[in-house]
Parts: structure tokens; C-alpha cells; sequence
């Protein structure tokens, strides 16, 4: 074994992850084992997360807001890279897997709510993956969402509140730092299907109670979502199915009603990417 480990920058993984569509075969078969037990050879135990309460965030998310580093054994070899591409283009990834199978027929227009990093990740592999006649963006920084705009490739549309971005969207993905719902139920097209991508603390929400309950509710994992999601702690929503289910087909995508995807994130997830990034820069050295 090397004595030192070989690091790969943001700038590496990019370079070796230009798709975030190459992630969705590999991702769909991690979800699918994840989600089959025992009998799917993966063993994955909840994430502990500390919360820091002086600066309203976790351990986790604090301490490795600007430097996020994965760890990578493949054999004798150890390899780290920096994780932060990698979490948002697996995230992208993930929520374009469960639209593939959960959005309704013939979806014309994209809404993103948020215009941070999984924005960018989030828009880059829908625009690759489906094809929606409108894209709109909001955030709560309007110059954020403009810049947005202005930086991707296609025409998209800034709204000025979440209600116009929202208003007859058939695909929602949200994105944003939102502790209190900002997405309502009475403002969802009936059979829209919705991404909810931020919330990852069980008192933190970005939908309302209506939403939840009104909506089928998938997510990548039940043990994970029932600790960790405010969104469906607190709204008391039941839990319809993983994500793994619907792809291996023992559970069905009921893409003709509301659908709500709760993506917390799972480091099976991190670890498919990375193996990914992994094969490709071996294959060059």
C-alpha cells in the first residue's frame, strides 16, 4: 500500500465526472440493493450527526462546509477526494432517478426553488435527462436567481415569489435553506411531482403540512427519513415507499397522482460516485 494516500481536488472529480448522467445506472442498482435488506449486500447505519447550535447547523455540515473530503479504500489502495462535486452531482442524480419514474406524462415545466450548488447540479442533469419547454427559479436572494439564470445554459425564468415559480409546474425540486415550509400544498398542479432536497434536520421544513399529506410519499430510506426529515416528522405523512422498491419494481410509481420524493442522502450514495470518479482517473494514470 502507498504510504501516501492520492488526493483528487474538486477539480479532479469534476474532470472525471463531467456527466452526472453516467451516475444513474450504478445509482439505480445501489438504490435497488439498499432497498431489497439483508439480500441486497448493503449495510449502511444512520449517520450520526452532532448539532451545532451557536451557528444553527450540524457537525457535519458546518465543519466541512468548504472542505468536504471522501475517503476511498479499493483494495491496497487508498484513495481521498474532495467530496463536495461528488455530493452534488449524486444528489442531482438520485432525485432524476425518482422523476424518471414519478413525474407525470408529458412534464413541460421545471421549477427550481433555491439557487445554490444543488441548483446547478439539479438543472444540469434534468435539462440532460428530460426535455421541459419551461425552466423557472426562485430563491430568496433574488440577484442569486438571476445570476442563476444567467449562468446556465437554456432559458430560464426568474419568479419573483414561490408561488409563481410553482404555479402549474409539473416537476418542483427545492433546494434551499428553508427551516419553515415554503412550498404549499394549495399552490402544487394536482399530480406534480416534488424533489425535496433540503430540510435534512427533523425540526427544519419546506413543505407544508397539506403537501405531505396530500402526496405520495417516497423516499431513499424509511429508517433514515423517520429520524432525520422535519419535513415528514412533523407533518406526521406516512411513508408509501423507498425509492429502491419502485426501481426494482415491488413497489408502483403512481406518477398519475402527487408524488413527493424526500432525499436526505445516503453514503452508499457517496461511495457509488466516488468508485466511479475512482475507475475513471485510474484507467489515466
Amino acid at each position: 500500500m502507498s504510504s501516501v494516500p492520492a488526493f483528487l481536488s474538486a477539480a479532479d472529480v469534476q474532470d472525471h465526472l463531467r456527466s452526472s448522467s453516467l451516475l444513474i445506472p450504478p445509482l439505480e442498482a445501489a438504490l435497488a440493493n439498499f432497498s431489497s435488506g439483508p439480500d441486497g449486500g448493503v449495510t449502511q447505519p444512520i449517520r450520526t450527526v452532532v448539532p451545532v447550535a451557536k451557528h444553527r447547523g450540524t457537525a457535519c455540515g458546518y465543519l466541512t462546509q468548504h472542505q468536504s473530503p471522501l475517503l476511498l479504500r479499493v483494495c491496497d489502495s487508498v484513495e481521498v477526494m474532495d467530496g463536495n462535486v461528488i455530493t452534488a452531482k449524486r444528489t442531482a442524480a438520485v432525485s432524476a432517478i425518482a422523476t424518471k419514474f414519478l413525474k407525470p406524462p408529458n412534464s413541460e415545466v421545471l421549477c427550481i426553488l433555491g439557487a445554490g450548488v444543488q441548483a446547478y447540479s439539479h438543472h444540469e442533469i434534468f435539462t440532460e435527462q428530460f426535455s421541459f419547454k419551461e425552466v423557472r427559479i426562485w430563491n430568496r436572494t433574488k440577484e442569486k436567481a438571476e445570476k442563476f439564470a444567467n449562468t446556465v445554459q437554456g432559458e430560464v425564468r426568474v419568479c419573483s415569489s414561490v408561488q409563481e415559480a410553482v404555479t402549474g409546474a409539473d416537476v418542483i425540486i427545492t433546494v434551499t435553506m428553508a427551516t419553515e415550509p415554503i412550498l404549499f400544498g394549495e399552490w402544487v398542479k394536482p399530480g406534480a411531482h416534488i424533489n425535496a432536497i433540503g430540510a435534512s434536520r427533523p425540526d427544519w421544513r419546506e413543505l407544508d403540512d397539506e403537501l405531505m399529506e396530500q402526496a405520495v410519499l417516497y423516499v431513499d430510506s424509511r429508517e433514515a427519513a423517520l429520524k432525520e426529515s422535519g419535513d415528514v416528522l412533523l407533518s406526521g405523512a406516512k411513508i408509501f415507499a423507498e425509492l429502491g422498491e419502485v426501481v426494482r419494481g415491488v413497489k408502483p410509481a403512481h406518477c398519475e397522482k402527487t408524488t413527493v420524493f424526500k432525499s436526505l442522502g445516503m453514503a452508499l450514495e457517496d461511495m457509488v460516485a466516488a468508485k466511479l470518479v475512482y475507475d475513471s482517473w485510474s484507467s489515466g494514470k
